[in-house]
């Protein structure tokens, strides 16, 4: 079953649980319709009934924080539907795409069949450009090449696995599927720097404020990490 939640003027949370939860989003801005993770593949049916009930018009594109196989799952069967494209950091796609194995896996991992990811534009300065009234930041480290998007209108970050939440409060990201966490925790600077009203994870609960937090959570993370 899974539970739409409007968390802002533009944005929608789609949330599945499958032992822990699983959020994706779906952006509405005057580029149209973004969605943004892909979760699960029992997730790709509520995901374009969603969107075809908003009525906002049909879905313009995906954008992947990242490319493990809980955030693309429902790609193939939404691709079925609306013909469009994928984008990610170009860090990103020869991982999951099967080039070459993530850190700490054993194996490639074909999540997404090769030549259908874009890889997110780039300025002069290196920054992310925007798309879809979205901002991506790189945010290397749960996977090497990570990205959040933060929509400056409505300030919130949609923080794919940079984090886990517990209770409101911000908890790292698993680390058993996180390839190297120090450089996971240096990436959480972004939250100072952006400082969003809302931080939207897809394995937890929002977070509220999390710029607030950040401090404490750096200073904990980096004594848990100090003997390694």
């Amino acid at each position: 079953m899974m539970r739409a939640k409007k968390i802002s003027e533009h944005i929608w949370s789609l949330k599945m649980w499958m032992i822990i939860p699983i959020h994706v989003w779906v952006v509405v801005d005057e580029d149209g319709v973004t969605l943004v993770d892909a979760g699960m593949p029992m997730m790709a049916k509520g995901i374009i009934k969603f969107i075809d009930q908003l009525n906002a018009g049909p879905l313009q594109r995906i954008l992947l924080t990242h490319g493990h196989s809980d955030h693309v799952g429902a790609v193939k069967a939404i691709l079925n539907k609306y013909e469009v494209p994928i984008y990610a950091h170009r860090v990103e796609i020869p991982y999951m795409q099967g080039d070459i194995i993530y850190p700490k896996r054993k194996k490639l991992e074909h999540n997404l069949p090769k030549q259908l990811s874009h890889p997110l534009l780039e300025g002069e300065n290196g920054n992310l450009k925007s798309i879809g009234g979205l901002t991506p930041f790189f945010t290397p480290g749960h996977s090497p090449g990570h990205v959040v998007y933060y929509h400056e209108k409505d300030q919130i970050l949609l923080g794919g696995d940079l984090f886990t939440s517990k209770k409101g409060k911000l908890q790292p990201p698993m680390s058993s599927f996180t390839a190297d966490m120090i450089q996971a925790v240096k990436s959480s600077s972004i939250v100072g720097e952006l400082k969003p009203k809302q931080l939207e994870i897809c394995h937890g609960n929002a977070v509220l404020h999390p710029a607030d937090q950040l401090e404490e959570y750096t200073l904990r993370m980096e004594r848990k990490l100090g003997g390694r």
